[in-house]
């Protein structure tokens, strides 16, 4: 017997994009959905965040992509998604929307949606001198030619183990598998440790920044959040140090709140957190 069952809108790619725009960015969201309940909800919702919809395609041969999340008491999640429309999200989809690829200052790319996909859009981002951002989650291997496209990668222990086959526990495991993604071509590496905070690594420095201490309820999204916040202080020109030290305040304020994108905080809200 489980407990208490809640229902909140989520997604990789849309968690990343809400988070994104609750910094104040002017956030596009390339998706397809399906054309039901769920399909669009979230489309109503991306537009009260401000997140611009008109690239959303909905697909009315599949159902929107869903995932049922077990949380145990330690707020730690299991996942098991069914994709849904996120799989007919294909290649000539991506060339379809390269002028957008082209004006963007970043591109955050996820897993899920097909492989093929993403590899694509990375091929295109890197080709147009768009700075590409790949969370590799959830976890699986990928094709050489995409390291080489990434301005930076930010897998967190188990998705940085699946890609180097190195076991990541701490800073010292999280820089030898950050030298192998480096060595692969990615310019710049972040690893994500859960409540110890993120490790960063590239050719000229590498630093660990810690995460505030909390009492977690719900660790469901923090991945994103981070991913999300990051890329809007990045694109404000902030430093490493201070782009991962606000995505980790970011994730860290968004695990003591249950949901996905409910849990996800404002710029505001970081700020007046970190007065206290």
């Amino acid at each position: 017997m489980g407990g208490e069952f809640f229902m909140f809108s989520g997604g990789k790619g849309a968690n990343q994009a809400v988070a994104a725009a609750r910094m104040g960015a002017e956030v596009i969201l390339i998706c397809k959905t399906g054309d039901d309940i769920f399909g669009h909800r979230a489309i109503d919702e991306f537009k009260k965040e401000g997140i611009i919809t008109e690239y959303i395609q909905q697909d009315a041969s599949k159902a929107s992509g869903t995932a049922l999340i077990l949380v145990d008491e330690r707020g730690e999640n299991e996942i098991v998604v069914a994709p849904g429309a996120n799989e007919t999200l294909t290649p000539v989809d991506i060339d379809a929307v390269t002028p957008l690829i082209a004006e963007a200052g970043i591109l955050l790319l996820q897993l899920e949606i097909p492989l093929e996909s993403v590899v694509a859009a990375a091929t295109k981002g890197h080709a147009l001198d768009t700075k590409v951002i790949l969370n590799p989650a959830p976890a699986q291997v990928l094709p050489a030619t995409i390291f080489p496209c990434l301005y930076l990668i930010t897998p967190n222990e188990t998705e940085a183990e699946t890609l180097t086959g190195i076991k990541v526990s701490d800073a010292i495991s999280a820089s030898l598998a950050a030298e192998i993604l480096l060595q692969a071509g990615v310019q710049n590496v972040i690893i994500t440790l859960g409540a110890q905070g993120a490790f960063f690594k590239n050719d000229h420095m590498e630093i660990m920044v810690t995460a505030p201490s909390v009492n977690a309820v719900d660790t469901t999204a923090a991945g994103d959040v981070f991913n999300g916040v990051l890329a809007v202080e990045m694109l404000a020109g902030a430093s490493w140090h201070t782009a991962i030290s606000m995505a980790c305040k970011a994730a860290a304020m968004s695990v003591t709140r249950m949901g996905a994108q409910a849990s996800m905080p404002y710029r505001n809200e970081i700020a007046a957190n970190e007065a206290h």
